[in-house]
């Protein structure tokens, strides 16, 4: 028996079981499909928020497009924004049975769930239209050209303004540089009007000597003229004192050698001026010692030369020696005319002497006589001299060089055409420019050409 009621317990337990699993699936299944559709009014909603956002979406995108390919259109043609709509609303409808399918498949879709899609989808509503609005308002501002006219006025008083002081920065930069330079300038200026007055003064005195000068000789009084000399020369060596004075502040750091040089100068130009007034009056002025020559070079060599000729042929050949200062300091023997061929030839084979070599020879009128010059050099010793001979200028005649160095023959033909002169014992003279028929010689003083055409 009680085998028999643990089975119909069993039985009853396992009915009641199935029977409030039943009423659980039907209990769920009813909730399920009152959820298998959302309320009408929240899925037009939903709708009309999805497909307003679309449509927002496609213009932007068609704006972007425009305004990438240059166009200056606002507004996508028609036939685009039919197909963006159509697309929009295939999209509305694709997303709205989609919602419907996930409610179907869903057994429950809690309450909240529903509330943070809702808040979801308006949140990103609201995103898009804040996006387009910006948009809006760019390409707004964009497509003005100008500004509103106050805000015109006042930059352009800015960059007035600016541009005035900029203006004046630089004015004021130019002054200062204007007059950093005039200030240096204003130096050299004054240096000069410094000594230009000097200048002028010295000259105002130098002028009123000359006129007490004159006056003072006028008159004839001796005292007057030496008290007038005494005076210029006092003014004078006043200027050179203040003239030197101011060249050397001018200066500056100039050398002592400088200085020496303008004292000396001014010192110089003073007596000279001395001298001139002195002259003028009438009067005499000492000259002041000339400072002593330094001795030639060359008067060692020109002392040899003389010894030698005296010991060897004695003082009776020689009328005069002395250093040429104007020809290079070279050594001169005037031989006298008797004696120039015996001293050519003395010149050319001593052994001490050996000028072997003759560089020039030619001849010169002083109207009171002529003279012929020969320049000698001696390759042994590296040494020179100078050999002159004076002639009756009325029968020029001298003996001939040419035996002792060939190269006397032309040039002692040339003064013989040129000046008369006669070489005796020349082995062929004669004309070799002018020509045997020539009348006169034209290098004399006193020539007359003969054909009054040349």
């Amino acid at each position: 028996m009680s085998g028999e009621k643990d089975l119909e317990q069993l039985k009853k337990e396992a009915a009641a079981k199935a029977k409030a699993a039943a009423l659980a699936k039907m209990k769920a299944k009813e909730l399920g499909e009152e959820k298998e559709e959302a309320p009408s009014e929240d899925l037009d909603i939903a709708k009309q928020k999805a497909a307003a956002a679309a449509k927002a979406k496609a213009a932007a995108l068609a704006k972007m497009k425009a305004k990438e390919q240059g166009e200056e259109k606002e507004e996508a043609p028609s036939e685009d924004l039919d197909i963006a709509k159509q697309k929009a609303a295939a999209a509305a409808k694709a997303k709205a049975a989609a919602l419907a399918k996930q409610g179907e498949e869903k057994e429950e879709a809690p309450s909240e769930d529903l509330d943070i899609a809702k808040q979801k989808a308006a949140a990103a509503a609201k995103a898009k239209a804040a996006a387009l609005a910006k948009m809006k308002a760019k390409e707004q501002g964009e497509e003005k050209e100008e500004a509103p006219t106050e805000d015109l006025d006042i930059a352009k008083q800015k960059a007035a303004a600016a541009a005035k002081a900029k203006a004046a920065a630089a004015a004021k930069a130019k002054a200062a540089a204007q007059a950093n330079q005039s200030s240096e300038a204003g130096d050299d200026a004054k240096a000069k009007a410094a000594a230009a007055a000097k200048a002028k003064a010295a000259a105002a005195a130098k002028a009123k000597a000359a006129a007490l000068a004159k006056q003072s000789g006028e008159s004839g009084g001796d005292d007057e003229k030496a008290k007038a000399i005494a005076a210029a020369k006092a003014k004078a060596a006043a200027a050179a004192k203040a003239k030197a004075a101011a060249s050397a502040k001018a200066g500056g750091a100039a050398g002592d050698d400088e200085k020496a040089k303008a004292i000396a100068a001014a010192k110089a130009k003073a007596a000279a001026a001395a001298a001139a007034k002195a002259k003028a009056g009438g009067g005499t002025v000492k000259a002041e010692p000339a400072e002593e020559a330094k001795p030639s070079p060359n008067q060692p060599y020109l002392d040899k030369y003389i010894r030698v000729i005296e010991e060897h042929l004695g003082n009776d050949h020689i009328e005069d020696y002395y250093i040429n200062n104007l020809s290079k300091d070279v050594p001169t023997l005037v031989a006298k005319p008797e004696s120039y061929y015996k001293i050519a030839e003395f010149l050319k084979y001593n052994e001490q002497l050996g000028f072997d070599y003759l560089s020039e020879l030619h001849g010169t009128d002083f109207e009171t006589h002529m003279e012929v010059y020969v320049h000698l050099y001696s390759y042994k010793n590296s040494q020179s001299v100078a050999l002159k001979v004076k002639i009756d200028r009325d029968g020029p005649t001298i003996d001939s060089l040419q035996p002792l160095w060939e190269g006397a023959n032309w040039p002692e033909c040339e003064a013989y055409d040129l000046l008369g002169i006669k070489f005796n014992n020349h082995p062929n003279l004669h004309r070799i420019m002018l020509g045997e028929e020539w009348v006169g010689h034209p290098l004399r003083k006193d020539y007359e050409p003969y054909d009054v055409e040349v």
